[in-house]
């Protein structure tokens, strides 16, 4: 599933993931008075940018917000992915992780029900928690390292026998979790020395890269510190930065120009 990921990105030329995190009191009014409001802002945002876009990425918490109503248009939001542009790759940021029974019921719901092609997980209950998403040859499995948000470090900055937890969680996701060659690592924009070190520990493995835009990261930096040996591996997620203007379709392919000045 991860060479779906770089066949899309080489088709269209893009490194850029569209974030569809529609919160509800920020959707314009017009689409608030819908039946299926979520779904036909996503339908819209996914209309306006595909074309530059190599993969999208809603973020669960925005949809179970909304009880079961929200559900219903996340799995609309991905059918309609699947439906009208099957090359392009998704993600569920659920950003889940639990004993290993509990994780037989999230992948089967992200990726059997959903229909998902990845989901971001959480490493912190280890390698054998994990295995029920990463058996799963078929899909793939993107795991928190080095997360973008302020404070991440409280955690992924302690340090055990010399190395910080976020490296040792590349290392482990390089050479012990990736035996499907399914695993992919999140990667925050607004850490780019972190970055640089992150590919440096796992080779060509692509990274989801949050944060650029909004939260202050920025591709010029992202770009040379995580780009792998042919120029990709990059999934650059922006959200509330494309989604949330009034031309989306302009401020994907603006971001997406901007990350590819930065690859050459």
């Amino acid at each position: 599933m991860n060479a779906k990921y770089d066949e899309r990105a080489k088709k269209v030329d893009s490194l850029l993931c569209v974030g569809l995190d529609p919160d509800f009191d920020k959707l314009p009014e017009r689409f608030k008075k819908m039946d299926e409001p979520q779904f036909e802002f996503n339908k819209w945002i996914i209309d306006e940018t595909h074309e530059y876009a190599a993969a999208y990425k809603p973020n669960s918490a925005f949809y179970e917000a909304r009880g079961d109503a929200g559900m219903r248009e996340l799995k609309r939001t991905a059918d309609y992915l699947r439906s009208e542009h099957p090359d392009i790759f998704t993600i569920d940021d659920a950003k889940r992780g639990d004993i290993g029974n509990t994780n037989n019921g999230y992948a089967t719901s992200v990726f059997d029900w959903l229909g998902f092609d990845a989901i971001t997980l959480q490493p912190y209950q280890g390698g054998r928690a994990l295995e029920p998403f990463l058996s799963r040859s078929d899909k793939t499995c993107i795991i928190l390292c080095r997360t973008s948000n302020e404070g991440s470090g409280e955690f992924q900055n302690l340090m055990t026998d010399g190395k910080p937890q976020w490296k040792i969680v590349a290392e482990k996701a390089a050479s012990e979790w990736n035996a499907n060659g399914n695993c992919m690592l999140v990667a925050g924009a607004t850490y780019p020395e972190e970055l640089a070190e992150i590919r440096a520990s796992v080779g060509d493995m692509t990274l989801l890269v949050p944060g650029v835009g909004k939260q202050g990261g920025s591709a010029t930096e992202v770009v040379p510190n995580g780009k792998n040996s042919e120029g990709l591996g990059l999934i650059i997620n922006s959200s509330r930065g494309i989604i949330f203007t009034d031309d989306p379709g302009a401020e994907a392919k603006k971001l997406r120009d901007e990350i590819n000045s930065c690859r050459v």
